[in-house]
């Protein structure tokens, strides 16, 4: 009976916490939300970093929001976690119409925002410990922006390969017949070249503009960065991910050999509860009022309190 109520006085409490949400602004290019839940103790403080594309602090993109991030960081809030969230650095410059600039970033940079925004809250002394979780590209980012100074790291369905091996393979279970001049591209790419694409049906994948980006992407090994890593690390992922399968969980967890894995059953790549249904899943991505999965918060929850 004495363990009865304490599980419903914890469940009670987690239920009805409190956070206040308010943005931050950290330099030009790095604004976001901070979540700060009401508590007496130094709560540890989540930096949570988005996937690829020009995606804002919320998990969305124009004409696809999710609020998957958003959602996340109120979940972790209300948990006694504070989480910073913030745009990436091209939803930013596009934000202030330098188009030119947000067309010219390198994936350097990526890496470049989210140690300025690790520094930043160190320097501020207000949390117990501070850990980045980066979901999908922003898994890579995160494992390499911390490898400095940090308290722990969480991937969240975070690929295991290079920008080129990954793309070459979807490309050879969608199009096979393109997949040699694929590999092809990237290998002039991995030369430090660039190229003019003649071939329309890859123009979304190599058109001049992105080349430079991916040049600065590609020479980076996510198998390779975690494995570096002496913090604790907790790899997460979902069995219907449709763009980063379990496999690459697993490979991280290889990798990392002192990681957690753990596999969350029927999330998909933006943390929603599907089923089978591919047309269910991909619809999932331009809906903001569909909750996350509650495992996953459980799972990050829990990693968090062994700190």
């Amino acid at each position: 009976m004495k363990k009865l109520y304490y599980f419903i006085l914890l469940f009670s409490l987690t239920m009805f916490a409190q956070y206040e949400k308010k943005e931050i602004t950290i330099n030009e290019t790095i604004t976001g939300n901070l979540y700060t839940p009401e508590t007496n103790k130094k709560p540890n403080l989540v930096i949570l970093l988005a996937g690829s594309g020009p995606t804002d602090r919320n998990g969305n993109q124009v004409g696809m929001a999710n609020n998957s991030l958003k959602f996340l960081a109120e979940e972790l809030a209300k948990n006694n976690t504070a989480v910073y969230t913030y745009d990436k650095r091209t939803v930013a410059l596009l934000k202030q119409g330098k188009i030119k600039e947000a067309t010219s970033i390198s994936f350097n940079d990526f890496i470049t925002d989210a140690e300025t925004v690790l520094n930043h809250f160190q320097k501020e002394k207000k949390y117990r410990k501070i850990i980045i979780a980066g979901h999908s590209q922003g898994s890579l980012i995160g494992m390499i922006a911390i490898q400095k100074k940090g308290d722990a790291f969480i991937s969240i369905a975070g690929p295991a390969h290079s920008i080129d091996k990954t793309i070459t393979d979807q490309i050879a279970k969608q199009a096979p017949f393109l997949k040699k001049e694929v590999e092809d591209n990237f290998k002039i790419l991995s030369e430090g070249k660039t190229f003019e694409n003649k071939n329309p049906m890859l123009e979304s994948i190599f058109n001049k503009e992105v080349q430079p980006f991916l040049t600065s992407w590609i020479h980076y090994n996510p198998q390779e960065e975690i494995a570096k890593l002496t913090i604790p690390t907790l790899i997460l992922n979902g069995t219907r991910d449709i763009q980063v399968g379990t496999k690459d969980a697993e490979l991280l967890k290889q990798a990392q050999p002192k990681a957690e894995l753990q596999i969350i059953t029927d999330m998909n790549h933006i943390l929603k509860k599907v089923n089978d249904d591919t047309t269910e899943n991909y619809a999932t991505y331009s809906n903001p009022e569909l909750p996350i999965m509650q495992e996953l918060v459980n799972s990050i929850t829990v990693f968090l309190k062994t700190l």
